[in-house]
């Protein structure tokens, strides 16, 4: 089933990124927009340890702590 993410939404969180705490966590479509890829080279980023692996918040929830986030595009 595809998921279909408001466009403000990200935009959004684009541009508060640099006022979330490291404590923060943000979903896939943001790390796509941050790195410039798609979903599947996200995965393919993780696999091969580029980007930190995200947390499984609740069953149907996957995102990335920002603090890791941060370090990682920072390398």
């Amino acid at each position: 089933m595809a998921h279909h993410t408001d466009p403000s939404a990200i935009r959004d969180a684009l541009t508060n990124y640099d006022s979330f705490p490291d404590s923060a966590h943000v979903r896939l479509p943001v790390v796509q927009a941050l790195v410039g890829c798609s979903s599947a080279t996200v995965w393919r980023m993780v696999k091969r340890g580029t980007l930190p692996a995200p947390r499984k918040l609740s069953e149907r929830v996957t995102a990335w702590n920002v603090g890791d986030l941060r370090k990682a595009l920072a390398a």
